[in-house]
């Protein structure tokens, strides 16, 4: 395809969000021989954000790479996220704080973090701090090489806001094979509307948290007989590398273990071939065929609501635990898409979202099996 931005970029990237731990610290130790494993192997770019374990990310980041390796050796990426602050002064001084923590005079990539929300309210944040403003301002002056946006909305707010700002440089998407045709992720439709765009994608959860990586029955035997021996998570990782316009794919790897497995899909990386695909097609029929909750993001049982309850993000985080069984990954989902409104265990009973479902699900008594799913 024609050059574009990040094109010979290293197709993957290491993401900083779950690096190893030891208690509530980050195992620098570890940490420092991942990156080393990563820098040998000719990788390139890394990816964190101001908020990652309130700091700890950034600074990690700084002593690990940043005080190691020569600038021209990688490429840098983090994030401000100004709705988790209560005015635009306070949401400035996260890029200086980035800057401080990193001992970087520039990032390579820099991000407005987590753009959409419910009413697309992150989104309006920004908006209302100047925020696009002053980060064109930095990118004016040399603090910023390339500008985009994270974001986990649908397809029609993605294409919203880039109609908006046309100055973005790339955007960061979730996409991997089990939220292609996902209603709620829209992977697909969001890659294609940043393509139709023309902007590279960085690609993020491209094993779904980890959830790709250990799949349930039947879909892990699919890939097992089509390949002893290949990890669950390098079917994932090539799936979404095998994708045009892609400027990297980051990988939260935690562990040396897991840093060697993806170099060793990756290092030497080649597009999924016709065969391959057709497998990763029956993985994504057999992941389709675990019952869930019939929800296709409709919203339309927001309206009437007067708990303001999630109803599809609960039926989201539902269906996560009905098909992988990770009851932390579940809840974490479960907690993040009910931080702004009422929890399943708030509903009154009054029917008002059953009366315009147009899938017919009955949302009372699904909205009581989550309750006593996640205990709230």
């Amino acid at each position: 395809m024609q050059e574009y931005l990040g094109k010979d970029i290293p197709k993957l990237g290491f993401g900083l969000m779950r690096p190893p731990m030891i208690g509530e610290d980050v195992d620098m130790e570890q940490l420092a021989r991942m990156v080393d494993l990563f820098m040998e192997k000719g990788f390139s770019y890394f990816d964190t954000a101001w908020g990652y374990l309130n700091g700890k990310s950034e600074l990690a980041a700084r002593e690990v790479l940043v005080e190691r390796y020569p600038r021209e050796r990688f490429q840098f990426a983090t994030k401000l996220p100004a709705w988790a602050v209560s005015t635009a002064e306070e949401a400035k001084n996260m890029f200086r704080t980035s800057l401080d923590r990193t001992g970087l005079e520039f990032f390579d990539f820099y991000l407005l973090h987590n753009l959409g929300g419910t009413g697309n309210v992150r989104t309006e944040t920004f908006d209302r701090f100047g925020i696009w403003d002053f980060l064109a301002e930095q990118k004016r002056e040399g603090r910023i090489r390339h500008l985009g946006f994270s974001m986990h909305a649908k397809a029609a707010h993605l294409d919203e806001v880039l109609s908006k700002h046309p100055e973005m440089d790339f955007v960061q998407l979730q996409i991997n094979y089990a939220d292609w045709e996902n209603p709620v992720i829209e992977s697909r439709k969001c890659y294609e509307t940043a393509m139709k765009h023309g902007k590279p994608v960085v690609i993020m959860e491209p094993v779904k948290g980890g959830a790709l990586a250990n799949l349930p029955e039947p879909a892990a035997e699919i890939f097992s007989r089509a390949e002893p021996g290949r990890s669950q998570a390098s079917w994932a990782l090539r799936y979404a590398a095998s994708l045009e316009g892609i400027v990297t794919v980051l990988s939260g790897m935690s562990t040396v273990d897991q840093m060697k497995d993806n170099l060793s899909v990756m290092e030497n990386f080649r597009p999924l071939n016709k065969e391959e695909r057709t497998v990763i097609e029956r993985v994504q029929q057999a992941l389709s065929a675990i019952p869930q909750v019939p929800c296709t993001d409709c919203r339309y049982c927001l309206k009437g609501c007067p708990e303001h309850i999630s109803i599809p993000g609960v039926f989201a985080a539902v269906n996560d635990y009905l098909v992988y069984r990770n009851m932390a990954r579940a809840k974490s989902r479960y907690g993040f898409e009910t931080a702004s409104g009422g929890k399943a265990s708030a509903c009154i009973r009054c029917g008002a979202c059953e009366e315009v479902c147009p899938q017919g699900i009955p949302i009372i008594a699904e909205l009581a099996k989550a309750a006593e799913i996640f205990g709230m």
